[in-house]
């Protein structure tokens, strides 16, 4: 599914193009699903239009082929190549080597792969990567321990779905904030407690919280960090635009004060964090949650999807 100019999903197409062979230290692998991230459609869009300056390319895109998250059997190895030997089920984060896992094959650097548990589908591994290890690293950035108290926004998106679980994991009293017909999704991942924002604010909990991951990111800083004690962490992950920015700008004079921490997170691939998150899965504590499957050629209609806000967890593509 390839993109030679930014813009709406219109611009996808599907297009016949030379297999891929794998490079020293490098793998070929034969995709199995993938899944749709927040990014991809950022990446298609260039929006916001500073995505132009970040190495996707100023006129056009740089990667033809989008698709972050992947999943499928290793098919063939480069020189050098220590981790993996063909036949290998296998998942990865392809979001800082030119993505691509849109395609039927994928070539990347062993280090951005991991085994697959064997216990998950390939469609529900495609949906680990970018949400669990945006989740995970959130959580360890707010200083998540055993015994607090922590909220999440967008509970039922697809880093919150991670989150609840992993937050959870670490021994902590969640509370989801979603939307009235998501309220028994969230529930159901082990939240102990939700908020539907449809009728009630979570800001109204006067100091109440440890922690908060903010997977949502549409109230406004000063709002939300009223939920939050006065030495409480305020980890934002997401939302629109508009918020990413108030994050990055505002936050940090927030913080100065006296009063919770803002923090935001550019999340990073990282081969340790993913292997954590796979232990969590094999261990059963972790679940990806999938709303709706799309076949490759589906793919404008399935980032039209994620783009609307409505998913419940995961949009996976199911290429094979």
């Amino acid at each position: 599914m390839v993109a030679k100019r930014y813009g709406s999903p219109d611009v996808l197409r599907l297009e016949e193009v030379e297999r891929p062979t794998p490079e020293d230290g490098g793998a070929c692998v034969e995709v199995r699903a993938a899944s749709v991230n927040a990014a991809d459609w950022h990446v298609l869009r260039a929006d916001p239009p500073l995505v132009r300056l970040m190495g996707f390319g100023l006129l056009r895109p740089k990667n033809l082929i989008l698709g972050g998250d992947v999943a499928g059997r290793v098919l063939s190895v480069g020189e050098n190549v220590t981790l993996f030997e063909p036949g290998d089920e296998v998942l990865g984060d392809l979001s800082n080597c030119g993505f691509g896992a849109f395609a039927e094959y994928v070539c990347v650097p062993e280090d951005t792969l991991v085994h697959k548990p064997s216990n998950l589908t390939f469609e529900e591994a495609a949906a680990v990567p970018l949400a669990g290890i945006t989740a995970l690293q959130g959580l360890r950035m707010g200083g998540i321990q055993r015994g607090q108290r922590v909220l999440i926004t967008g509970a039922s998106g697809g880093v919150g779905t991670f989150a609840v679980q992993i937050a959870k994991s670490f021994g902590t009293e969640v509370t989801g904030v979603c939307s009235t017909e998501k309220v028994d999704l969230v529930r159901s991942l082990g939240a102990d407690d939700v908020v539907d924002y449809e009728r009630e604010d979570f800001t109204d909990a006067e100091g109440r919280y440890d922690l908060l991951l903010d997977a949502g990111g549409y109230r406004s800083i000063r709002d939300s960090r009223r939920a939050l004690r006065r030495d409480g962490n305020h980890v934002f992950v997401g939302g629109s635009t508009a918020r990413v920015f108030e994050a990055m700008l505002i936050g940090p004079l927030l913080s100065m004060g006296d009063g919770p921490t803002v923090h935001s997170l550019m999340a990073e691939p990282n081969r340790g964090d993913l292997i954590d998150l796979s232990e969590l899965i094999g261990a059963g504590n972790v679940t990806p949650a999938i709303d709706r499957r799309f076949s490759l050629e589906e793919v404008p209609d399935a980032i039209r999807y994620l783009e609307a806000g409505k998913a419940r967890g995961k949009v996976v593509v199911a290429v094979r």
